[in-house]
């Protein structure tokens, strides 16, 4: 599918959406904060190289922490929340993948045209000042029915912010995907998982839902492509979301694991997914 086909696509993409709605049959599609592993506190992050000074988009290295087209509708009042959601719950072979840090062109377009290769819809968590210079990615993912979560606007390690910073990371990276995308974002991961008391009832203020993850593939450590297929199809299970990446590095293991794994895990029987949430 070429991407200048997206208008119709999106048109199509949304009835679906209304029509399987109608017909209840993702109804178990919520997210659980539950999981097998204890989470890291709040107050500590969990994942990825030590925090460096927000520098510019080229020179940072973006780390991680710790129905397939959404209804776009307004959700409740969203719960502060103590600790990020890690899984799914409900029933059946559904999965997750996520991509952090980007959208960058170099990747990013390589992700999605598998993706769209495959009828796949995944939830990319976007840095503000990266998805400025790429709103036409964010476009992009709107119309073929992609979920953008925020990820900060700097990738900074906000549990070290003050409130006043940490909320205007948040809103600024929220306008731009309001502007690019054309919803204001539902979900909001940590960067480098420094979540706490702040960033939990900010996201809530703002209306987002903290997500984290339960598989982290590890792949900005640049493990080899056969290591990144191995840790997502060893970690596939139902209810898992999958951590990735791409930007903030030479993402092309990243871009080549997917082309491998996907084909596999679907071939297996999974079912892969973005997030829902209750709606009112």
């Amino acid at each position: 599918m070429k991407k200048y086909q997206l208008l119709t696509r999106r048109r199509a993409l949304l009835a679906g959406a209304a029509a399987v709605g109608a017909a209840g049959t993702t109804a178990g599609l919520l997210l659980s904060h539950t999981t097998d592993a204890t989470p890291a506190s709040p107050s500590a992050p969990v994942a990825g190289p030590p925090a460096r000074s927000a520098l510019g988009s080229s020179a940072y290295r973006l780390s991680p922490v710790a129905g397939d087209v959404p209804p776009r509708a307004t959700p409740g009042r969203t719960p502060v929340r103590h600790v990020p959601i890690m899984r799914m719950s409900g029933t059946g072979r559904h999965m997750l993948l996520t991509f952090d840090d980007g959208p960058d062109p170099a990747y990013t377009t390589h992700v999605l045209d598998t993706l769209a290769e495959y009828d796949v819809r995944a939830t990319f968590f976007v840095c503000g000042g990266m998805a400025s210079r790429s709103q036409d990615l964010l476009a992009r993912m709107a119309d073929e029915g992609h979920v953008v979560g925020n990820h900060s606007w700097s990738h900074p390690q906000l549990n070290l912010l003050k409130r006043s910073r940490i909320r205007d990371e948040m809103e600024r990276t929220s306008d731009v995907i309001e502007k690019a995308y054309g919803d204001r974002p539902q979900w909001f991961r940590a960067p480098y998982g420094a979540w706490n008391r702040n960033v939990f009832q900010l996201g809530a203020e703002m209306g987002m839902e903290p997500l984290a993850w339960t598989v982290d593939s590890l792949d900005w450590t640049d493990p080899g492509t056969r290591t990144i297929v191995d840790r997502v199809e060893n970690g596939a299970a139902p209810g898992v979301v999958v951590l990735s990446h791409d930007a903030g590095g030479d993402r092309s293991q990243t871009v080549t694991a997917l082309r491998r794994y996907l084909p596999k895990l679907l071939d297996s029987g999974y079912h892969l997914t973005v997030p829902r949430r209750r709606l009112s």
